[in-house]
């Protein structure tokens, strides 16, 4: 049966809060450059008082990604938990608006939408500091059988992997995607994350996943390792497809015996560096929903990459599709 979608994102349904902070800010909030963490109500508020001049706009890890989708013209759904309050409101909005499908039923009477608030200093590094609220409430009966059914990819966030329901619900929605005759794709999300569930993470890649995404930091602290060769070895058999990202250095894809070693695209200026991975893997994604051959894949996700990495902000500035084509891609 022929797919409705290219791709159904699975992730935490947040809105960023992004300002402006250099390294000073950071040592007296005591925060760990480029990472994420989570944090409760009160420290988020605090730490939102202290920052300077913010830019709120929907986000997310897997949320960004159907964006670049949707910009390079495919066809994607998005399952989140998001509260019924003005943020959840504006969150289901921004998706619709950008043309993905968002049917997640809004959390009546519990904990707010989610807000990562993200400090990006002037090397364009950003720390992340994110209180999941509402997020925490997606499990298994939040995965609609007949969406996954529909994608050709169902792609899990990594960043998912903290509450513990969630894990269920990528149980339950790997299970049904391959049921389907559909892949499994997986961001690793995070290098903190990883360490924190080293051996749970390897026992999904394992078990369930097709396609992998992850940077050097994540693919090495998946492995134990911070020889990026070793972890490539590693990987290598344990999942169908892995799409490793090495920021300036470019990516690596590994596929059958074969690796693909793809350029970084030129970028004019590095303004911010947030969501350079997430829309990696929305050229990547796109790519391999519309048969394109896996250099040519890795190509779209390092031009989509540049595109939000040349701006604030995790979502696509200017038409991905419009960028693509006059690259010769599409």
């Amino acid at each position: 049966m022929a797919a409705a979608l290219d791709v159904v994102g699975i992730g935490n349904a947040i809105v960023d809060v992004i300002a402006q902070a250099d390294d000073r800010f950071l040592e007296r909030q005591g925060l760990r450059k480029g990472s994420m963490q989570l944090i409760d109500a009160a420290r988020a508020e605090e730490l939102y008082a202290a920052m300077g001049p913010a830019l709120e706009m929907s986000g997310g890890s897997a949320g960004n990604t159907m964006a670049g989708i949707a910009s390079l013209g495919g066809n994607g759904a998005y399952i989140g938990k998001v509260s019924e309050d003005e943020l959840g409101r504006v969150f289901a909005h921004d998706m619709r608006a950008i043309g993905v499908r968002f049917d997640a039923a809004p959390l009546r009477g519990g904990a707010p939408t989610a807000r990562s608030l993200i400090l990006v200093t002037p090397d364009a590094q950003r720390t992340m500091n994110t209180f999941l609220g509402a997020c925490v409430e997606l499990g298994p009966e939040d995965i609609p059988a007949e969406l996954v059914a529909a994608a050709q990819v169902t792609y899990l966030e990594g960043y998912l992997f903290d509450p513990p329901r969630a894990k269920a619900a990528f149980q339950k929605a790997a299970e049904l995607a391959h049921a389907a005759g559909r892949k499994v794709s997986l961001t690793l999300s995070d290098a903190f994350c990883v360490e924190r569930y080293r051996a749970e993470f390897r026992a999904l890649i394992e078990g369930h996943i097709d396609i992998l995404f992850a940077n050097e930091t994540e693919i090495t602290a998946l492995y134990g390792t911070k020889d990026f060769d070793a972890a490539l070895a590693a990987v290598r058999g344990h999942c169908e497809i892995a799409a490793l990202t090495r920021s300036e250095k470019g990516s690596v894809i590994l596929a059958a015996g074969a690796t693909h070693r793809i350029a970084a695209a030129q970028v004019a200026k590095l303004v911010d560096t947030t969501g350079a991975g997430d829309l990696y893997a929305s050229g990547f994604l796109f790519g391999l929903t519309h048969g394109r051959d896996l250099a040519s894949c890795g190509r779209l996700g390092s031009l989509a990459a540049a595109e939000v990495i040349g701006h604030f902000g995790a979502r696509p500035e200017t038409s991905l599709k419009a960028l693509a084509q006059q690259a010769g891609l599409l």
